[in-house]
C-alpha cells in the first residue's frame, strides 16, 4: 500500500501493533504501545452490540480477548480514507486451541486534529 494516505498508514501500523501484542496482552499495561496511536482521554469504541467503551474498558476487553486467543491475523479486503476517518475492512483469523475462527469486520477509525484515533465503530460478519 505504497500510495496509502497518512491516516491509512496509521491504521495499518495500529493493526500490526495489535497483532504483535496479542501474545503478550495479559494485562491492561501490555496494550500501552497502542496508546501511541490513540487520543486516550477522549477515546470511544462502539462495538458490534452497540456497547460503548472508553480506553480503559477497551483495553480490559482486549486483555480478556487476548487471554483466550493464541494468535490473531488479518488480511485487508478494502481500505478507504477520508479527511478524518478510515474505513478498514478485513478478514480476521482468530486462532484458539488449534481452531481458526474467521470473521469479516469493518471498522471505522475516526481521528482528531492531531491525527490520533478518537473513535472506533466496529461491524462484524460471522457464521453462526
Amino acid at each position: 500500500m505504497g500510495d496509502a494516505g497518512p491516516l491509512t498508514r496509521k491504521v495499518l501500523e495500529y493493526d500490526q501493533t495489535l497483532q504483535r501484542l496479542v501474545a503478550a496482552g495479559r494485562a491492561r499495561a501490555d496494550w500501552a504501545p497502542l496508546a501511541e496511536f490513540v487520543a486516550v482521554d477522549g477515546f470511544e469504541r462502539v462495538g458490534t452490540f452497540r456497547e460503548v467503551q472508553d480506553w480503559r474498558q477497551y483495553t480490559e476487553m482486549l486483555t480478556k480477548w487476548a487471554s483466550a486467543t493464541d494468535s490473531f491475523e488479518s488480511s485487508v479486503r478494502r481500505i478507504s480514507e477520508l479527511p478524518d476517518r478510515v474505513f478498514y475492512e478485513i478478514e480476521e483469523r482468530h486462532l484458539r486451541d488449534g481452531d481458526v475462527h474467521v470473521v469479516n469486520s469493518m471498522t471505522v477509525f475516526q481521528f482528531n486534529e492531531a491525527g490520533k484515533i478518537r473513535h472506533l465503530d466496529v461491524y462484524l460478519q460471522q457464521e453462526r
